[in-house]
């Protein structure tokens, strides 16, 4: 009998690929072990099961930091377009003073806004001039960046978790194929086993009666 541990194909992040039984008889071979294929099965299931389970835990952590990253980048840009927007500003001497509004603050007064202490807990901040910026990276940890290089840190990370997100995604797509194939094989080896077992009923049913006769 083959058995589903002596898989070669595999994903390219070496997840092995479940073998359709085309012809159940022919696996099983001459000497039919039902029970044992059966448990190989599920044995082969319960592991693609665990690593779909914690795919799918992965894929929801990547859908919750990637809109956290996006939020941080876009505001670490705009404070870099404000900064500029102020240096080429201060540069034309003939700039008009009423040009340097930035949605009626002035580049030369800090900027207001809010920011997010907890869910639904937001505080008021004044932001002033600065051309440094603090990122937390996990773990309690915040580094202080320039803000060219948390653009570029950002960028990467982002980058990184969208990459990730789509090979999570194209595993648990795969996984969940051969979630399928090894249900189906489950099924045509139980119903094999059943109907085998029924026709050998069957012929001892009518060798009896036959032998009932003859006597």
């Amino acid at each position: 009998m083959a058995t589903t541990s002596n898989m070669q194909e595999r994903n390219p992040r070496g997840i092995p690929k479940a073998p359709f039984i085309a012809n159940v008889e022919e696996y099983l071979g001459p000497e039919p072990d039902v029970e044992r294929a059966l448990k190989e099965f599920q044995a082969a299931l319960a592991k693609y099961r665990y690593m779909d389970q914690n795919l799918a835990q992965r894929r929801r952590g990547l859908e919750e930091k990637i809109p956290d990253i996006k939020k941080t980048l876009t505001m670490v840009e705009f404070l870099q377009e404000r900064r500029e927007g102020k240096s080429k500003a201060s540069e034309d001497e003939d700039i008009d003073d009423d040009l340097l509004e930035d949605d009626g603050e002035s580049f030369g007064k800090p900027l207001r806004t809010t920011f997010e202490l907890n869910d639904t807990l937001y505080a008021e901040a004044e932001l002033e001039e600065t051309d440094t910026v603090y990122l937390w990276l996990g773990a309690n940890v915040m580094l202080s960046y320039k803000i060219p290089a948390a653009i570029s840190l950002l960028q990467g990370k982002l980058e990184a978790a969208e990459n990730s997100l789509s090979t999570v995604i194209e595993d648990l797509e795969f996984l969940r194929e051969q979630i399928t194939v090894m249900e189906v094989n489950t099924a045509r080896v139980y119903n094999w086993d059943v109907k085998r077992r029924r026709e050998q009923r069957d012929r001892e049913a009518r060798q009896g009666k036959a032998e009932v006769k003859g006597a």
